[in-house]
Parts: C-alpha cells; structure tokens; sequence
C-alpha cells in the first residue's frame, strides 16, 4: 500500500473551471414520499457547476436519495433537476456507490471493469484501453489491470469503481459515502486523490458523506440538511486552499468551519419533527 506520508501536498489556490463545466444544477420543487412517509416536499437548490459540493444532514434525512433523485437513479414524485438547463438524460453522469463489491462485475478483470461504460457507448478498442491508461496514471494508485475485483483489496476495488466513473470524463460525479467501507488509511490515500483529479478536472462532484470532516475536506461548498421533511438548513463555503491533505483539518480555519457545520447540525438532530 502507497505511504500515508505522500498526503502532505503544498497547498495551492484551486485553478479556474475547465471549460464546459460552469453553469448551475437547479433543483426545483423536488417532492419524494416513501409509503406516505415524505422525505422532500417542495425542495428548491441552486449550486454552481464546476464545483465540489459536500451533502451532511441528520440520519435518515434522504442524502442518498436526494443524489438518487438528482442523478436519475430514483424517480422524484415531483420536480425537477437541470444541469445548465440540460435534463440528466442530456447530461454526462457517473455515480460511485458505497458498496464497490457489488458495484463490480466479478467475472471481469479490473480493466475490462473500468472501460466497460465506454465499450457500452461504442468507443473502439484501441481508444478504450487508451483513456483507461490515461486516467490510471492520473489517479496513481498502483495494482494490477489484468487481476479480478475478488482478488483485490477493498480500496483497490474501490479505486476501480471510481476510475470507472472518470473514465467517461463525466459532467457530474455522484459518490454515495464512497470510502466509508475503508480502513483509515486507505481512506486517507482515496481522499487525496480525489483531489488530485478534482483539482486538474474541474468535475462537478456531489458527495453525500456521514463524516463531516471528510465532508469539509472535499468541497467548495457544504450543504447542509433539516430533519424530515428535508430542506436547506445552510450552505456553508468552504473558503480553504486546495489541496487539503490529513494536517489542515486540524488548522484554525477548519476548525472553525467544523464548529460551525455541528451547531447547526446538532440544531437540527434536536429540532422537533415538523408535521408531513
């Protein structure tokens, strides 16, 4: 496994959005009820393209169905989400699921996983195995291509679901508590390198985490949510200089960022259930 002590990277301003990734995601009049139980009534959002954005709400307030909802996975009862005024069936979308052991095909090996969307989508060969070889070098997480998921570590087959993603150079990526199966420091080393991709493609990334620190960590901005019927409790700024590696979460500006995403968190978890 690669060393822990490569996350110290210098700290830099982040670089201005890759062209084609500006614009808004607008969430509007958003409505989702599970067995007369509503989780969205109504719900309204505007975040920026081109951007990292965090998701971190009490349990059972519907992060994951929310990015459902938004990348097309689960139909809304009401509503709709537009990508610079495109639908997400105009739109490039990858998504990341928590649990890689399922997300993989096991009969495949690591590399026939990664360029499957591309094979689907009629990319030749040559060019497939082109763009897988590309973006496994930008991600720089060293195991073998030929091996098969089951003989991996679980970072590893990890890192193939997210190379995955990126390997259609999405519009928008989707990660549902992506590392939340992992051990520390593999989750340390898939943090950093989501960064890494982050920072050189502009990818606009929404990422529902239960680990505020990491939900910091990743984005530009964090949006925090109610208790059911959910809604926007804030959206916070996360005004701190990329990359950010395993030592800045314990600088006064994260910090205090920290404090003040848990006052309205724990404002929140307590606030009386509102009536559906």
């Amino acid at each position: 496994m690669a060393s822990i002590h490569a996350l110290k990277p210098t700290p830099t301003e982040p670089p201005a959005p890759r062209a084609g990734r500006v614009g808004k995601l607008a969430i509007r009049g958003l409505s989702k009820s599970f067995n007369g139980a509503v989780v969205y009534k109504d719900f309204n959002l505007e975040l920026p393209l081109g951007s990292a954005i965090s998701i971190f709400g009490p349990n059972g307030c519907g992060k994951s169905t929310l990015i459902n909802m938004i990348s097309g996975l689960t139909p809304m009862d009401a509503g709709e989400a537009l990508y610079d005024g495109r639908t997400t069936r105009e739109t490039r979308i990858s998504y990341v699921f928590q649990n890689y052991r399922e997300a993989l095909f096991p009969w495949r090996r690591a590399i026939d996983n990664i360029e499957y969307p591309l094979k689907l989508m009629g990319v030749p060969r040559a060019e497939r195995r082109r763009r897988v070889e590309e973006i496994v070098a930008e991600f720089d997480m060293k195991f073998d291509l030929a091996a098969y998921p089951y003989t991996l570590s679980g970072g590893q087959q990890q890192t193939i679901s997210i190379l995955r993603a990126l390997v259609t150079d999405p519009e928008v990526l989707f990660l549902d508590e992506p590392f939340s199966a992992l051990d520390y420091e593999m989750t340390l080393l898939m943090r950093a390198q989501l960064q890494k991709i982050y920072l050189k493609r502009r990818i606009t990334t929404l990422l529902v985490s239960h680990d505020l620190e990491e939900a910091i960590e990743l984005a530009d901005k964090l949006v925090l949510l109610t208790r059911r019927p959910t809604r926007v409790a804030e959206i916070v700024e996360v005004d701190l200089p990329w990359p950010r590696d395993a030592e800045a979460t314990t600088s006064e500006a994260f910090v205090a960022l920290k404090r003040r995403c848990l006052e309205t968190f724990w404002r929140e978890v307590k606030a009386a259930p509102e009536p559906n």
